[in-house]
C-alpha cells in the first residue's frame, strides 16, 4: 500500500480477507459441518482446538498489559473473563471442556495436551509470540477473526445437531455464548484499527496482521487433515482415535 485508505476501506479490505481465507473455507471444516466425520475425528479436532482454546486468555492478557489507556483496558479485560470464568467452572475454556467430555475424551487428557498435534502447539504459540512481540495495533488487529466467526459458528452448530447422534445442545454450549461475545469484541477492536491505522504502513500492517491470524487457524486445519483424514498419518504420540487403532 502507498496511499492511505477511508476507515470503510480499510474494513472492506480486511473483510475481504476473511471471504478468502477464513478456516469456514477449509475442506476440513466442510466434512465437519456436513456430518462426514467419524466420531474419533470430531474428537481430534475438538482435543487439537483446545490448545487454542486455552490460549486465548494467555493472549488477551498480553495484550491488556501493554494497553495505556483504562477504558481500552477495561473493554479488552471483559475477554479474559469470558474464557476463564469469574470462578472456576465458568467461562469458555469449562464449556470447551464439556464440549470434550461429551465427546467421551478424559479432561486430564485434554488439558495435559499430550495428544494433540505438534503442529497445532507450534500454531498456536506462533499466535502468542505475534501479540507479545508485534506492536500493539497489530496485535489488536490479529484478532479481527471474530468478524467472522458467528458465520461459522452458525454453520457448525447447524450442521454438527443435524448430522452428529453423539453431539446435542448442552454438548455445544460453548458456541450460544460465543455468538454474542465475538461480535461485541470485533466492533471494539475494528473500531480501534480503523481509528489508530493512521499511516498507509499501519493500515498494511494491519491487514498483514489478519492474514496471519487466519493463516493461524488454517495451519491447525491442515494439520488435522494431514493425521486424521487424508492420508490420515498422525504423529507420534497424538491422539488416536478408537475407529482408526482398530
Amino acid at each position: 500500500m502507498t496511499s492511505l485508505l477511508a476507515p470503510e476501506e480499510l474494513e472492506a479490505r480486511l473483510r475481504r480477507i476473511g471471504a478468502e481465507r477464513y478456516h469456514n473455507n477449509h475442506p476440513f471444516h466442510k466434512l465437519l459441518h456436513s456430518g462426514r466425520l467419524t466420531k474419533g475425528q470430531v474428537q481430534a479436532w475438538a482435543l487439537n482446538r483446545y490448545c487454542y482454546q486455552a490460549a486465548i486468555p494467555r493472549k488477551d492478557a498480553s495484550i491488556m498489559a501493554r494497553l495505556d489507556d483504562p477504558d481500552t483496558r477495561r473493554i479488552w479485560r471483559q475477554r479474559v473473563v469470558d474464557h476463564d470464568g469469574e470462578r472456576p467452572g465458568e467461562g469458555g475454556i469449562a464449556r470447551w471442556l464439556a464440549l470434550t467430555s461429551g465427546l467421551d475424551l478424559e479432561r486430564d487428557y485434554v488439558t495435559s495436551t499430550r495428544g494433540a498435534l505438534p503442529a497445532t502447539r507450534f500454531a498456536v504459540e506462533a499466535y502468542i509470540h505475534f501479540v507479545s512481540e508485534r506492536p500493539i495495533l497489530e496485535a489488536i488487529a490479529s484478532s479481527l477473526t471474530e468478524l467472522f466467526s458467528p458465520t461459522i459458528i452458525a454453520e457448525r452448530v447447524a450442521g454438527m445437531l443435524a448430522n452428529y447422534s453423539f453431539v446435542d445442545d448442552q454438548t455445544l454450549a460453548y458456541f450460544e455464548a460465543r455468538l454474542s461475545q465475538a461480535p461485541r469484541d470485533a466492533d471494539h477492536a475494528l473500531d480501534y484499527v480503523k481509528r489508530h491505522a493512521r499511516t498507509a504502513a499501519q493500515q498494511q500492517a494491519v491487514l498483514d496482521a489478519l492474514i496471519f491470524k487466519c493463516d493461524v487457524l488454517w495451519a491447525q486445519l491442515d494439520a488435522l487433515h494431514h493425521a486424521y483424514v487424508e492420508p490420515r498419518h498422525p504423529p507420534p504420540g497424538a491422539f488416536i482415535p478408537e475407529d482408526m487403532a482398530r
